[in-house]
C-alpha cells in the first residue's frame, strides 16, 4: 500500500521500553501489507510508561539496516506532505517542549539532518533554537542513553519541526520512564520561559496514577498526550482531564477536494476512564467519566512518517514511524504554529467545525459504540477529527 509504493521502507521505530533490546523481542504486527512492531515492549511495570511508536519491518520482525544508506531520500511522509494533509501554512515562533525518558546524545546532530533534508531552517544550540535539559532543568548530568527512547525523542523532535519549523525546541530527558520522573519532566518543561506546548508520547495504566496527574495540569500550556498503540483501552496520562488526548489515523492521498482521506487506525487508543471525572467540555452521552481521544492525526505505520535518528547505539539513519507517538507531537506542532496559550482541550470542542471529521474505522470491540468505532461527530478513536488548519487550536 502506501509504504509499498516506496519500496522496502527502512526501518526502526521508536521508543522505549526499559531498553531497546526488550523491543527487539516484540512480535511483528501487520497493517495492510506492512509489517511493523512496537519498539517499547508491552507489559511495562506498574507506575511506568511505554512509548507508543511502531517501526516498519519484514515479516519476521527484522528492521531494515537504515544506516547502510543514511543519505538516501527517505521513505515516509515528510513535512510538505503533513502540512498539506492538515492545511498548515505558517511557521510559528513559540517554544515546544518534548518530554521523554533517558538520554539522547546525538539529538542536535540528528535533528540537523532531518531539517536540512527538507529545507527547514537550522535549529541549533548556537542559534538559540535548540536546548536539551535533564528532568531538573540542568543542561548537564543527562540520563544514561537508551536507543529506543532516543528514537522516540527523534520522532517527536522531527514531527514538531515538520509542523512548526519556526518554533524553538526543548528536549527534556527524564531519568527513567517512571511516572514520577516523567511528571517531573513535565513540571520542568512548564517552567521554561517561552514554552507554550508540552508533548508526551507515552502512557501506562490508570491504576495509581492520581498522584502524578496534577503535573499535567498546566494552565496556559497545550499538553498533548498520545492515546496508545494497543487498540481500544484507556491509558494515562491521556485520560487526564487537563491534557489534549491525541488518537491515530490511517492517512492516504485521495481524489477529493482536500486531497487526503483518513480512517481510524486499528491500533490507536481510546476509551472511557475508570478514574477521572468527565470535564465540562465533553458531552458525549455514554461515558460518564473522561473520554479519550479529543483529536487525532496520522498514526498508522502503513502510512508512516520519515524520521532521522539512532538506528543503533553507534549510528543514525532514516526510519519510518507509526503510532500515536507520531500524532501527539504533530498536534503539539500545530499548537506551536498558533502561539495560543490554551487550557486543556476545551477549545477543540468549541471549534470542532474547523476539523476534518473522521467517520469510519475501528480500533477494537466495544458493542458497536462510539467508544471504539469512528462515526459522524465525536468518537473515541479519532475524537472530534483531525486538523484542517489552525482554527480548532
Amino acid at each position: 500500500m502506501h509504504l509499498r509504493k516506496w519500496g522496502l521502507a527502512v526501518l526502526a521505530l521508536a521508543c522505549g521500553a526499559m531498553t531497546a533490546s526488550v523491543a527487539g523481542a516484540e512480535p511483528p504486527e501487520k497493517s495492510g501489507n506492512i509489517f511493523h512492531k512496537a519498539v517499547c515492549g508491552h507489559g511495562n511495570p506498574h507506575d511506568t510508561a511505554r512509548c507508543h511508536a511502531h517501526v516498519v519491518t519484514d515479516a519476521q520482525g527484522d528492521e531494515a539496516d537504515a544506516a547502510a544508506t543514511p543519505n538516501a531520500v527517505p521513505a515516509g511522509y515528510g513535512p510538505a506532505d503533513l502540512r498539506s494533509a492538515y492545511n498548515i501554512t505558517t511557521d510559528g515562533t513559540t517554544t515546544i517542549a518534548i518530554v521523554d525518558a533517558y538520554g539522547y546524545p546525538t539529538a542536535e546532530q540528528d535533528l540537523a539532518v532531518y531539517r536540512s533534508q527538507y529545507g527547514l531552517p537550522a535549529c541549533t544550540t548556537a542559534n538559540g533554537c535548540f536546548r536539551k535539559v535533564n528532568q531538573s532543568g540542568q543542561q548537564t548530568n543527562y540520563p544514561k542513553t537508551d536507543t529506543g527512547w532516543s528514537q522516540e525523542s527523534a520522532l517527536d523532535l522531527d514531527m514538531a519541526s515538520a509542523m512548526c519549523p519556526g518554533c524553538k525546541l526543548v528536549l527534556v530527558e527524564a531519568t527513567t520512564p517512571s511516572f514520577a520522573n516523567l511528571a517531573a519532566g513535565v513540571r520542568t518543561a512548564a517552567g521554561i520561559a517561552g514554552v507554550t506546548v508540552i508533548s508526551n508520547s507515552y502512557g501506562g495504566t490508570e491504576t495509581g496514577s492520581t498522584s502524578y496527574e496534577p503535573s499535567y495540569n498546566q494552565p496556559g500550556k497545550a499538553v498533548t498526550v498520545s492515546t496508545g498503540d494497543s487498540g481500544y483501552g484507556v491509558q494515562f496520562p491521556a485520560s487526564s482531564p487537563h491534557v489534549i488526548a491525541v488518537g491515530g489515523t490511517h492517512l492516504v492521498r485521495a481524489a477529493n477536494a482536500r486531497g487526503w482521506s483518513e480512517t481510524a487506525w486499528t491500533s490507536g487508543g481510546s476509551g472511557c476512564s475508570t478514574v477521572y471525572a468527565k470535564p465540562a467540555f465533553q458531552t458525549d452521552p455514554q461515558c460518564g467519566n473522561r473520554m479519550e481521544a479529543d483529536v487525532s492525526a496520522i498514526g498508522d505505520p502503513n502510512t508512516g512518517v520519515a524520521v532521522y535518528g539512532p538506528t543503533t547505539r553507534r549510528g543514525s539513519g532514516w526510519m519510518v514511524f507509526g503510532g500515536t507517538s507520531v500524532s501527539a507531537p504533530l498536534i503539539g506542532g500545530i499548537y506551536g504554529v498558533t502561539g495560543h496559550r490554551p487550557t486543556g482541550a476545551s477549545g477543540i470542542y468549541t471549534n470542532a467545525s474547523q476539523l476534518n471529521d473522521v467517520t469510519s474505522g475501528t480500533n477494537g470491540t466495544c458493542g458497536g459504540t462510539y467508544f471504539c468505532s469512528a462515526g459522524v461527530g465525536y468518537d473515541g478513536p479519532t475524537g472530534l477529527g483531525t486538523p484542517n488548519g489552525t482554527g480548532a487550536f
